[in-house]
């Protein structure tokens, strides 16, 4: 049985309502709070959690519990509310699934997966004294060493819920790795898969026929003094799981756009208007929503965007927005306060199908707005073989293809206008914007060819020469 169970319900689960549901257990167990509040935890006599509720989220956003669950929810906001079941205790699964259960029994709504709802009390019959108390307080992490913070995952589709980010920050803040095992069913959200760039952090896949493997490079792996590192065989190489083999190409395309903006910081700054000129030019429509974790919940808008950035200032700020469900479209946002003004560093990505275009012909035009109207620093536009749906399996996958890079106007200015208009192997950039102070735009290729790798790379190493 799962150990992460979501009640999807049409009102707002009041306190009376969750605390009925969190003495699914029978007046036994004990209730208590934790992360100031955040989480609602069921516990056993001795005080240890067993199941831990978040704060219900009213996602307002269409689709996206289909996106992130495969589970088609009422029309109109729902109020998501998730429970989580310690790993140490047989019955605390259960015991999630009837807190869910009672849930979306009193409120009406849905429970997922559906055969995990119940309404039953479910009895404790393990010797929790015989169990180890938890090593740690996040309620995400299911194991924990000196190296390495270790999460569970049994979903269809690893989002980055605000568990796992609160587990992933706890992980970097005890300069620990965060490790992800799931089965080889499941599949990451672009969101968690940027998260988890990097070593040591690591997506460990447990294959019932191949054993452990990084679901990201596929490195054979083994569980070695505390954490997940890669088998080498007799030459010292590391070995490659066979589970790690392409998928067939089914004709779906990703496109996929890396920018980077900069603006003076000032009172009159507004925050996400380059995203939404990106999806304006490529989708015909702003982004459905925003949030700073998965479930994407909160109604686009640059002005509460903005306003929680500066709240955070000069902490930095990570967001996630969405598209529309007829198109999938999803991005990353971190804002950075650094010596030369506001940076966002953005990464959109859009999917399409074998019979879809993607739209390369509205890139130049699209720079030429970013840079006239906010701040353009680079963009970068490639192409990939991957999934329209932008979900992330534990396969091979090819690895984006540049199709073309815009140079800032006042990056060029910095560069040299005469250098950064003449690159030794070309291509030769189009002047965008005024003639006085252009942006200047490399096309690379199609995204078929992949000598445009090696284009794009000699065309970085002469841009950033000294």
């Amino acid at each position: 049985m799962t150990k992460d169970v979501i009640a999807l319900t049409p009102e707002m689960p009041d306190l009376p309502t969750l605390l009925a549901g969190l003495y699914a257990g029978g007046p036994d167990l004990g209730v208590n709070t934790a992360a100031d509040g955040a989480v609602v935890q069921l516990c056993a006599p001795d005080g240890r959690p067993l199941v831990s509720v978040e704060t219900p989220v009213l996602v307002q956003v269409p689709g996206e519990a289909t996106r992130l669950l495969g589970h088609a929810a009422e029309e109109g906001p729902v109020w998501w509310t998730e429970a989580r079941a310690s790993t140490a205790v047989a019955e605390a699964a259960r015991l999630a699934g009837s807190f869910a259960g009672r849930l979306a029994t009193v409120l009406g709504g849905t429970v997922w997966p559906p055969e995990a709802a119940t309404t039953d009390v479910i009895p404790l019959t393990t010797d929790i004294a015989a169990i180890p108390a938890p090593a740690i307080a996040a309620p995400a992490v299911d194991v924990l060493t000196d190296a390495t913070a270790v999460v569970i995952q049994d979903r269809p589709l690893i989002a980055m819920t605000s568990w796992l980010s609160d587990a992933l920050r706890t992980a970097a803040g005890s300069d620990r790795a965060l490790q992800i095992v799931t089965p080889p069913t499941a599949r990451l959200t672009l969101p968690t898969r940027t998260a988890l760039r990097g070593l040591p952090n690591r997506w460990v896949v447990q294959d019932p026929e191949h054993g452990y493997y990084d679901g990201l490079s596929g490195a054979v792996l083994h569980w070695k003094n505390g954490t997940f590192t890669p088998v080498q065989d007799e030459q010292g190489a590391t070995k490659v799981a066979e589970a790690f083999a392409p998928a067939s190409d089914t004709g779906d395309r990703q496109l996929i756009l890396t920018l980077r903006t900069r603006h003076p910081a000032d009172e009159h700054l507004v925050l996400g208007r380059a995203l939404e000129t990106a999806f304006r030019h490529l989708t015909g429509a702003p982004p459905a929503g925003w949030s700073t974790a998965e479930p994407v919940n909160l109604p686009w808008s640059t002005r509460q965007l903005t306003d929680l950035a500066r709240a955070r200032a000069p902490r930095p700020t990570w967001l996630v927005a969405v598209g529309h469900p007829d198109r999938p479209a999803h991005a990353t946002v971190r804002v950075l306060r650094t010596p030369a003004g506001v940076e966002e560093d953005i990464t959109l990505a859009l999917g399409y199908g074998g019979d879809e275009t993607p739209p390369l012909d509205a890139v130049e035009e699209l720079a030429t707005a970013l840079d006239a109207e906010h701040g353009l620093v680079t963009l970068l536009t490639s192409l990939r073989a991957a999934r329209r749906d932008l979900t992330v399996p534990p396969r091979l996958e090819a690895p984006p293809v540049p199709v073309a890079f815009t140079l800032g106007s006042d990056e060029v200015e910095a560069v040299g206008r005469a250098r950064a208009g003449r690159p030794p192997l070309g291509p030769m950039p189009a002047r965008l914007g005024p003639e006085g102070k252009p942006a200047l735009h490399y096309v690379l290729g199609d995204g078929s060819a992949t000598h445009s790798m090696s284009l794009f790379q000699h065309l970085i190493q002469h841009l950033t020469r000294d």
